[in-house]
């Protein structure tokens, strides 16, 4: 069975600026309306295995959701399925708020 990293903060960005990556938000349609990580995609928890064809297997994919438990959870469903650049966001939205990052709306 593959495996996934759990990342910080400081490691999400310097990942994230050293090539693109998918971000995966996994909380429910209230969660995202107060805001998203810039970037992200909307995959809520429960949908994720209808939906995980969606997401390319050859990208680095950082899962998301308020705390890092929900995402932790997708990011061990995705490895399960044979992704191998699957990463969780160790806090989730909160420790990126409290990193004094910015919120944006989801885009369509």
């Amino acid at each position: 069975m593959s495996d996934f990293a759990d990342i910080s903060v400081a490691e999400f960005k310097t990942l994230s600026a050293a090539e693109p990556v998918v971000i995966v938000d996994v909380r429910t349609d209230a969660e995202v309306a107060r805001g998203v990580i810039p970037g992200s995609r909307h995959i809520v928890l429960q949908t994720l295995p209808e939906r995980a064809g969606e997401l390319p297997r050859d990208a680095a994919l950082v899962m998301v959701c308020q705390s890092g438990g929900r995402s932790r959870q997708a990011a061990g469903f995705l490895a399960a399925q044979g992704y191998e650049r699957v990463h969780n966001l160790q806090g989730g939205v909160t420790a990126w708020v409290r990193e004094g990052e910015p919120l944006a709306e989801l885009e369509p």
